[in-house]
């Protein structure tokens, strides 16, 4: 649904996002059948129906590919700490959006496990997710200037800061222990240890 002071979204843009969006999945879908190292632009570009050239226009590398997912879960992040502004506190606020993006990923967990396998195996990759600690921290940090404007603003950093490291964490040991367990319970549990502990 659109908000209404959001502009509708025109043709070129729709256009442009479902071709990002499409060669996104033709990407990760060649790299969860044959490898990353394995897979090349060429095949991405040709089972996404576009030329080299155009591949290149909406991804500086096929690195690009693997991050962008994650910036889908950025996105989703925002959404939801915009959709809980009654949680109450700031802090409050943020982990319920986890909880709800956590409980939105859990169809999705096999595929994450295995993008976090293909992330893992390039240093620059690994380097790269490493910053998104940081961008979730800012994302959290900018929806709660906008839900709370009255606010101390480093206050607000401050809340940003810790209320997303749960989510980290739990994230973390998922992926060390290889999805053994659903996600929300490694979040629910990193929760609770954040309430006792802090």
């Amino acid at each position: 649904m659109q908000d209404a002071t959001s502009k509708p979204e025109g043709l070129r843009e729709r256009k442009r996002r479902l071709t990002f969006q499409r060669i996104a999945e033709a990407g990760m879908k060649s790299f969860l059948a044959k490898g990353y190292q394995e897979t090349t632009i060429d095949e991405i570009a040709a089972a996404a129906g576009i030329s080299r050239r155009t591949f290149f226009y909406y991804f500086k590398s096929k690195d690009d590919i693997l991050l962008a997912h994650q910036r889908g879960y950025m996105d989703a992040l925002r959404v939801g700490i915009m959709e809980n502004a009654s949680a109450g506190r700031p802090v409050e606020v943020v982990h319920q959006a986890t909880l709800g993006l956590v409980t939105r990923l859990e169809a999705e967990a096999p595929q994450l496990l295995e993008t976090a396998r293909l992330l893992r195996q390039s240093e620059t990759l690994r380097a790269r997710t490493r910053g998104n600690s940081l961008q979730l921290e800012q994302i959290a940090y900018q929806a709660l200037c906008e839900l709370f404007p009255t606010r101390d603003r480093d206050g607000l950093r401050l809340v940003s800061m810790i209320a997303v490291s749960p989510l980290r964490l739990s994230v973390d040991k998922w992926l060390q222990e290889n999805g053994r367990l659903p996600l929300l319970e490694y979040l629910e549990d990193a929760l609770r240890k954040w309430r006792t502990e802090i």
